[in-house]
């Protein structure tokens, strides 16, 4: 067992082990470690603790000091120098037209070094820009080519599910990922909805891998042909966690469709038998295995119910009884009828002598047929004057008067009156 610490540098994922050196540190505590670059300000995320050594590799360098004010301020002027540093070289490369990405950059805490990041599709010729960037910063300069999933864990972000990237949080390295472990997790195929934001397959399809290669093979495949205590059927459908299957019965009817657990069925090796061979019973001698049945879950979505049960069921009908009558109102109301409003007024005189309407068919007058149409002069002659009838009301005598004026007038009353 080796004593050790874990550092973290710039809050990225990996994590490194370095000697304490007899030195105790707290986590969350900024110390100075010797590294192959020289010495490196790093933040501590598990203090002084033993693991195997074979998880250590030699030769395991040492911490030399814990952070001081005056480092963390050196800290900060490097933070400063480059952000300016980043827009410089931005400028540069615009100048230079180059095909890459500048992604970050870092200051080395002696300041006697600055490393550039970026990414690019292809290979790119940069010499001319390391000339330019040592003339305009004199000291070293180095630019580093990387991918697009090491893009993501410099730069970090939130995720889909809510959290910090694995990658940027506590992932050292980064395993392979492929499209047959989201196959076998059931998870959709469609790339958006199974790829990070590098553009690459997340790394969290690899978590529950080996779970799910264990639970796959205690439940039958999608398409064997089984055995079940209702008969022989088809799997049309596995659900991998709950370890149960949705198995299509054989019938001549209608498709009968049953959910079993992986348990209760048995799966008939070869598939289905050939026409004329008998039906292989394999579920007579196995004991039947014991489910317990699921509690029924409370709905979270559910309306409480204030009023007790006795109470609700009386004023259930008052209300329904009081909405109804809204309803014949509003009905009243659009259709502009008059007859409910007389009926209100005396209705003893309505229900007594109730007018009994005449059909339509003796009110209308039948057209009289074979006479000749009249003109307007003779039919003036024939027909007397009838009397003008008074208004009943100011409202009525202004409608009539205003269809007078707006007739045209007839044949006979246009004539010109001789004396």
């Amino acid at each position: 067992m080796t004593e050790v610490i874990t550092v973290k540098f710039k809050g990225r994922g990996k994590q490194y082990y370095f000697s304490p050196d007899g030195i105790t540190v707290q986590q969350g505590q900024h110390v100075i470690v010797d590294t192959s670059k020289g010495m490196e300000y790093a933040e501590v995320i598990e203090p002084n603790h033993e693991v195997d050594d074979d998880k250590v590799v030699q030769p395991l360098r040492r911490m030399i000091r814990i952070a001081t004010p005056n480092d963390d301020r050196i800290v900060e002027i490097n933070l400063k120098r480059e952000q300016d540093a980043m827009a410089i070289c931005r400028k540069k490369i615009e100048q230079h037209k180059l095909d890459m990405k500048l992604v970050d950059a870092e200051y080395s805490f002696e300041g006697n070094k600055i490393m550039f990041f970026f990414t690019s599709d292809g290979r790119v010729d940069f010499r001319e820009l390391v000339k330019d960037l040592a003339s305009e910063f004199r000291t070293r300069i180095e630019l580093r080519q990387i991918g697009v999933r090491d893009e993501a864990k410099m730069l970090g972000g939130i995720g889909i599910c809510g959290r910090p990237y694995c990658c940027n949080a506590f992932l050292n390295d980064f395993h392979p990922v492929s499209t047959k472990m989201a196959k076998v997790q059931n998870m959709s195929l469609n790339p958006t909805k199974i790829s990070g934001a590098c553009g690459r397959l997340m790394c969290c399809l690899r978590y529950e891998q080996e779970a799910y290669e264990e639970l796959v093979k205690a439940v039958p495949k999608n398409g064997a042909f089984v055995e079940t205590p209702a008969g022989y059927g088809v799997v049309s459908g596995v659900n991998v966690l709950r370890s149960t299957v949705k198995v299509r019965l054989d019938g001549d009817g209608d498709a009968v469709i049953k959910n079993y657990y992986a348990d209760e069925i048995a799966v008939i090796p070869g598939g289905r038998p050939r026409p004329g061979e008998p039906l292989p019973q394999l579920l007579k001698d196995r004991p039947k295995p014991k489910h317990d049945a699921p509690e029924p879950e409370e709905d979270p979505w559910e309306i409480p119910q204030i009023l007790p049960e006795e109470n609700y069921d009386e004023a259930k009908p008052q209300k329904s009884a009081e909405a109804e009558g809204q309803k014949k109102r509003r009905n009243r109301r659009s259709r502009g009828s008059k007859k409910p409003a007389q009926s209100q007024q005396n209705p003893e005189k309505n229900a007594e002598a109730p007018k009994p309407q005449q059909p339509k068919e003796q009110s209308q007058k039948p057209r009289q047929q074979g006479k000749p149409r009249q003109k307007p002069e003779q039919r003036a002659k024939q027909e007397p004057k009838a009397q003008p009838q008074q208004p009943k009301a100011e409202g009525e005598g202004q409608k009539r008067r205003r269809s007078r004026r707006r007739r045209k007038p007839s044949g006979g009353d246009s004539a010109p009156k001789s004396e």
